[in-house]
């Protein structure tokens, strides 16, 4: 992945319906080796496919819980069976596996506190093996990024140590 394949990543994160003459145009190639370029990303599976962004409050899921998770045992069997339970509630949008007193972080999107309260209490009480549950509500969003840093500009240069 060169400079150009980096560029072309966060234009397409940024806009991900740019026409392929506009991304060239906008990466400085012509349209050929542009789409070549895209296709190449998308069959190495960096690009792995394209969305519509969906205002969260607008559709109807104002509420964004952070729930941490820690399970009674860590056993194969146990966070398999967790982790299978998870993917299958459709609001948690996210679940990532952590380091620390948790051992996993929910982000969860609905509807009110009420219906939190029933996910809670049918959903994800239900699933076996669970030690605590702890919920921080969101009261709004600061920053929300659609594009990820490149790879070369996050990491400190040698000469900035």
């Amino acid at each position: 992945m060169d400079a150009v394949d980096l560029q072309i990543i966060h234009e397409l994160q940024a806009d991900g319906r740019l026409s392929n003459q506009d991304l060239a145009d906008r990466v400085g190639l012509s349209p050929s080796p542009c789409l070549r370029r895209v296709r190449r990303l998308e069959e190495s599976g960096l690009i792995s496919g394209y969305t519509a962004m969906v205002d969260q409050v607008a559709f109807g899921l104002p509420i964004t819980v952070f729930v941490r998770i820690r399970l009674e045992r860590h056993t194969a069997e146990a966070v398999s069976v967790f982790e299978e339970h998870v993917g299958l509630i459709e609001h948690i949008q996210d679940c990532y596996l952590m380091a620390g007193s948790s051992d996993y972080l929910l982000r969860v999107v609905i509807e009110s506190l009420e219906e939190y309260e029933v996910l809670v209490r049918t959903r994800i009480h239900a699933i076996p093996g669970i030690a605590s549950i702890e919920s921080s509500f969101a009261f709004g969003s600061v920053k929300r990024s659609k594009v990820y840093p490149s790879p070369s500009t996050s990491r400190p240069s040698a000469r900035g140590r």
